[in-house]
């Protein structure tokens, strides 16, 4: 089982800007579709951004040309650029894979975004 370790996050003021960093351990993380989720208070878990094997990537309508997610196979890591945040950007920031055998792994610790107006 994969484990994952999220870090980077922290309080900023609207319009500034988190990268956010999730290690993953063992080299099959470099075979699976990643994605960066996120759940605010009271709400569930969404989806907003996502990255395939090869770098291809997609975003939810609410982050897109604000959020860039990239990964770095070597290292077992994806990223999540956020700029221009926003106060409904806060929530606690996770990674997974997003798709395949045994897709979701385990859930991290997550990351806190507070974004403050």
């Amino acid at each position: 089982q994969v484990q994952l370790v999220e870090s980077g996050g922290g309080l900023v003021q609207a319009g500034g800007s988190l990268r956010l960093s999730c290690a993953a351990s063992g080299s099959i993380f470099r075979i699976y579709a990643m994605g960066w989720y996120r759940q605010a208070p009271g709400k569930q878990r969404e989806l907003v951004a996502a990255i395939t094997s090869s770098g291809s990537t997609n975003y939810a309508d609410s982050v897109k040309g604000r959020f860039t997610v990239s990964r770095d196979n070597a290292k077992n890591t994806v990223y999540l650029q956020m700029n221009s945040l926003k106060p409904e950007d806060t929530a606690v920031y996770y990674c997974n894979s997003v798709r395949g055998p045994g897709a979701p792994w385990n859930w991290g610790q997550g990351t806190q975004v507070t974004v403050s107006s």
